[in-house]
Order: C-alpha cells, then sequence, then structure tokens
C-alpha cells in the first residue's frame, strides 16, 4: 500500500497511486491507499498517522469526476469495515461514479484506538454492569495512551475532516459528494463548514447536528420514540386486543426494579442468573427502538417481562448488536469524540419519564477522566449551504429524531431539503425507495433540478404489525 505525504502531493500536484486490494463482502476488486498526517495539525514536523481509505471504482469507462464519500456513524465505525453492506447500499452510484471510503483517524486501519470489543459470550451480569463499563474505559485509556498515536485529544471531528480532505486532494478530486449516516452527519456538516467550494452535494441521513449533546439527548429521544410506541398499540386493533394491558404492564416490570431474574443467554444458551436493574432494563428497550421490526415484538416482550420472563427482552436487545452483524465500534475514537464535543460540562442533563438521564450518567463518568481535545466555538454553527443538502429523518427513531434536522435545516437555508418518513427509525438508506431518491439527487445535473427531486416515496410506509409470537395463534 502506498503511503502518500501530503506535503509532496501539494508541492509536486500529484494524485494518489493505489494498490489493488480485496475488502470483505465486495464483489469487485477495490483500491486501497493512505495519506500521511500530522497527528497534531499544529505540529506538522512530529508524531504522524497514516490515513487508511478505500475506492470502490466506478464500473463505466467514462465515469463521473465528483466521486461519493461515505462517513460512518458511531462515533467509531469503520467506513472500510462497511464496505460489504455499502458496496450494495450504494450500488447504483458505482455505476458512474467512484465511492471513497475513509476510515476516520481512531478508526478502522487509520490510528485505531480500539481496545478489543468484549465477547458477547461473557455473562449478561458483567456485559451489563454499568461500573464494570468505567472501569474498562480506565483501562482502555492507559493501553491507548502508550500507543505512539496515543495522544487522545487529536480525534476531534474537526481535525478528521481536516483528514478527509487530505484524501480528497490526494485522489485529485475538485469536488466531491457526501453520503453521512448518524454521526457522520455531524462529521459532513463540518466539512461542509471548513471546505464548502470542495462539496457538490451532500445527504444527511438520521442528522445529528454538532450542537446536539448525543448522551443527553438519549433519554428524550427515546422517550418520544417509546411513547409513540405504546400509543401505536392501543390505537391498532390487533395489538389493543392482544396487549390489552401494555401500559399497565410497562408500569409493573419498572416498579418491580430491581430484581434478580433467571434467563437464558442468547449467545451460549446457557441459564444464568443476575440483578436486573432499571437501566439495564431501559438500554434493552432503546436498543430495540431502533429498528421498527424489532420495536414491533416489544409488546409481546414486555409482556413476558411483566410475568417475570425476560428472555425475549434480552434477546431482541442483542439483535442489532456486533455479534449479530452490527458495526463495531473503536471505544478510544468514541469516547475522544463525544467527551470533546458533547459532555464539556454545563448543565445536568433533562430527565425523562421513564428513561431518566438516559446514557448521561455512564457518559459523564468516563469523561472526567478521559482527555478532552480543544473545539473551536464556530464548530457548533451551522452556516448556509450554498449547494444542496439533502436530510433525512425517521420519525420513530429513538438516537436521530427529526426534531434536530428540523434546526439544521433552517441553518442550511434555501439550498436544504428535509424529508421525513414518519413510520422509520434509526437511518433510511436501507429504504430502496429513498436509496433511488438519494441516487437522482445526488445524480441531477443541476442545483436546480437536485432540489426539485421528490423524496417522499417512503411517507406511507406503515409500522410493522403486531409480532405475534411463533406457535401462540394468529393475531385477534
Amino acid at each position: 500500500m502506498l503511503v502518500l505525504g501530503l506535503g509532496a502531493l501539494a508541492a509536486q500536484g500529484a494524485t494518489s497511486e493505489l494498490a489493488p486490494c480485496r475488502l470483505q463482502g465486495v464483489e469487485h476488486e477495490a483500491l486501497c491507499g493512505s495519506v500521511a498526517r500530522a497527528l497534531d495539525p499544529t505540529q506538522p514536523d512530529r508524531v504522524r498517522i497514516e490515513l487508511h481509505f478505500a475506492v470502490l471504482p466506478a464500473l463505466a469507462r467514462n465515469k463521473k469526476p465528483d466521486p461519493v464519500f461515505f462517513l460512518a456513524g458511531g462515533p467509531g465505525q469503520s467506513a472500510i469495515g462497511l464496505a460489504g453492506p455499502l458496496s450494495r447500499l450504494l450500488a447504483r452510484f458505482g455505476h458512474r461514479r467512484d465511492i471513497v471510503l475513509v476510515d476516520q483517524r481512531g478508526t478502522g486501519r487509520s490510528a485505531p484506538l480500539d481496545c478489543g470489543a468484549e465477547p458477547a459470550t461473557l455473562p449478561l451480569r458483567e456485559l451489563a454492569d454499568p461500573q464494570r463499563q468505567v472501569e474498562q474505559a480506565r483501562a482502555c485509556l492507559r493501553k491507548l495512551q502508550a500507543l505512539p498515536h496515543g495522544d487522545l485529544r487529536r480525534y476531534t471531528t474537526t481535525v478528521a475532516m481536516g483528514d478527509l480532505d487530505a484524501v480528497r486532494q490526494a485522489l485529485g478530486a475538485e469536488r466531491i459528494n457526501l453520503v453521512a449516516a448518524s454521526y457522520g452527519t455531524r462529521a459532513a456538516l463540518e466539512y461542509l463548514r471548513l471546505h464548502p467550494q470542495q462539496v457538490r452535494r451532500a445527504v444527511l441521513d438520521g442528522v445529528a447536528p454538532p450542537d446536539m449533546a448525543l448522551p443527553e439527548a438519549s433519554a428524550t429521544d427515546a422517550q418520544a420514540a417509546f411513547d409513540a410506541l405504546l400509543q401505536a398499540c392501543a390505537q391498532e386493533a390487533a395489538c389493543q386486543a392482544r396487549h390489552p394491558q401494555l401500559q399497565e404492564n410497562w408500569r409493573a416490570v419498572l416498579a418491580g426494579l430491581p430484581r434478580p431474574v433467571r434467563v437464558a443467554h442468547p449467545l451460549t444458551g446457557r441459564d444464568e442468573e443476575l440483578l436486573l436493574t432499571r437501566d439495564m432494563l431501559l438500554a434493552m428497550v432503546r436498543t430495540a427502538l431502533y429498528s421498527p421490526a424489532t420495536a414491533s415484538a416489544l409488546p409481546a416482550a414486555l409482556d413476558e417481562a411483566a410475568a417475570g420472563r425476560f428472555a425475549a427482552l434480552i434477546g431482541l436487545s442483542s439483535a442489532l448488536g456486533p455479534a449479530r452483524g452490527g458495526a463495531a465500534l473503536a471505544q478510544g475514537m468514541h469516547f475522544s469524540v463525544i467527551c470533546a464535543e458533547d459532555l464539556p460540562g454545563g448543565n445536568a442533563p433533562p430527565q425523562s419519564k421513564d428513561f431518566g438521564q438516559g446514557l448521561a450518567a455512564l457518559y459523564r463518568e468516563v469523561c472526567a477522566f478521559w482527555p478532552r481535545g480543544e473545539v473551536d466555538s464556530a464548530f457548533r454553527q451551522v452556516p448556509p449551504a450554498g449547494v444542496p443538502v439533502l436530510l433525512l429523518s425517521g420519525g420513530i427513531d429513538p438516537a436521530t429524531p427529526p426534531r434536530h434536522a428540523e434546526r439544521v435545516v433552517r441553518a442550511l437555508g434555501s439550498k436544504a431539503r428535509h424529508e421525513v418518513v414518519p413510520q422509520a427509525g434509526h437511518g433510511l438508506l436501507a429504504l430502496p425507495c429513498v436509496r433511488d431518491a438519494v441516487f437522482r439527487f445526488i445524480d441531477a445535473a443541476d442545483e436546480a433540478d437536485a432540489l426539485r427531486v421528490d423524496a417522499g416515496c417512503a411517507r406511507g410506509i406503515p409500522r410493522p404489525p403486531v409480532f405475534v409470537p411463533p406457535g401462540s395463534g394468529a393475531a385477534p
């Protein structure tokens, strides 16, 4: 793999020479490369890191000059690690445009800040213990600080978007299109702020603005998504008939915590005993809310819990994790971003009815000892957009619901469009008709045509019907 120094690139006007490579889950050969970057941009002659990227080359001989850059979520996901599913999600772009996957510094192959994920087969009481998670973060911090690239103050979104522009320069692209998901939307907004002339179009799926305190917003947003689930069940005849006391059962389950429970581990099948706390239960519910398909099974799981059986709820909460094919996070990069940008101190987080402070308490404890990078006050501002920007929101998303995108679209101004799919969860690019609209938005020849693209094809998608457990009979 060729390592490219930016200084030489700028001086010589050279473009990157890329080496053929194979990426997991990608049918065709890709091209891989890296650029050398200063760990601390203010000290360019000291520690340097390699920023790795991969290119899924356009299939057409006469390709478009503006590639599509995908910005991953988390924070902490590896874009290259998502190459397999992304090659299918973004396949239509790949006919005429290169697709570029950059491992943001601290993730994947780019100076990774990863202490290794715990085995998902560990006993449930260990996996769910918040105090153990704090101690793991302390151990992770000690390990990462011993690395040559272990100055954890140098992994902010602003610094990372300087890296992204270095990749653009290395590839010789005058302008690029951004497609971003979840935390990646914050990164895209920062790139658009810092390098507005280099962006042609931007798509933000599940918007996490720079002024959003992610852990502190978690309780409010999860509460809204859960309340919507309860209301939907009450209004759906089949759900109401099958779960007539859902809200009463929910209150009873909460009132009975903490309590010892005996359950089968969802992966090992071994019977285990643990003390189930309110925070553990709410974390399970919040995870299940990310996808409408898993959320549709929550009423049945909550009724089971009210009867003292928690296996269904625990199984739902593990359905979207790394052990089931979800994307793991680089913990060190995750905390470095969150602690610098989302928990700089200040007011106590708001309390929600059921979810309390959400994830804020855990993050505040970790961020009290985690090194924090500097964040310029301008980072939290979203200036008017000079190019078309399409924002996508799921109406029942428990993490990045429409309320966050609404203030961003106002700030971006007349060239921004916000599309809400009322019954969708976290991430709309999985919906085929939305992907088609995104493609037409980016592929449109001029800005006026792009802004006229109707991305509302999925507005009428209903919630999945109430889940009926196998063997329990047809829904009423």
